[in-house]
């Protein structure tokens, strides 16, 4: 069952990386699909639009990267992984660009494969975006 993303934000990207971890993560996670749109629904627009923190989004520092801001989740429910609601081990690594009120998601992967976000990802993409 796909679930519409409703018109929350201006632009909704996934990097070409994104969306191959995503596809790869589809196939052992069954509900992920429906789960993603699920959170972008839900936890991105209370975190970023109704200013709701559940500590679910949280900014990665040390990273040199002044603008778009750079968000880990470490909240995502995954029906998939039952018994395990919001823990359940599957990280999103996004940026949000505020004055565009833009999303791209840069990773998904799951922490039993991966132990933390791909910082050279990130690097190659954001740090050529420095003024």
């Amino acid at each position: 069952m796909k679930i519409p993303t409703k018109r929350i934000f201006n632009e909704i990207v996934e990097l070409p990386e994104f969306k191959k971890d995503f596809k790869k993560l589809a196939k052992k996670f069954k509900t992920l699909p429906d789960d993603f749109e699920v959170f972008k629904n839900t936890q991105l627009k209370a975190f970023h639009k109704l200013k709701q923190d559940n500590r679910g989004n949280l900014p990665i520092s040390n990273l040199g990267i002044d603008y778009p801001l750079i968000y880990k989740v470490v909240k995502f429910a995954c029906r998939a992984l039952k018994g395990r609601g919001v823990k359940s081990g599957i990280r999103i690594i996004y940026a949000y660009y505020l004055d565009e009120d833009k999303i791209e998601f840069i990773e998904i992967y799951y922490k039993g494969d991966k132990e933390n976000e791909d910082r050279e990802r990130i690097l190659r993409y954001y740090s050529k975006n420095q003024i």
